[in-house]
């Protein structure tokens, strides 16, 4: 997971920051979207995180969450080639 402020490492209230929590798969990425799931208990907590430090104010709420789906695995008819 890595964040990115999108001005100085302080930022205000209106300044956007994006959370990139990478590859998921889709069952992770559905929760995600109800706000709900393990997703969301990472973004609360980075949120945390970053108030607790100081580097986004108390105000601030998230603007971009970027969240890439896995590619699924086929077999094909012969799994050996």
């Amino acid at each position: 997971m890595s964040v990115t402020t999108a001005s100085a490492p302080k930022t205000d209230a209106s300044a956007p920051f994006v959370v990139d929590l990478g590859k998921h798969r889709r069952k992770a990425i559905k929760q995600l979207r109800r706000g709900e799931g393990p997703l969301m208990d990472e973004i609360r907590g980075c949120i945390d995180e970053l108030r607790a430090s100081g580097t986004i104010s108390a105000s601030a709420t998230p603007v971009v969450v970027i969240v890439r789906q896995k590619r699924r695995r086929r077999s094909g008819l012969f799994p050996g080639f």
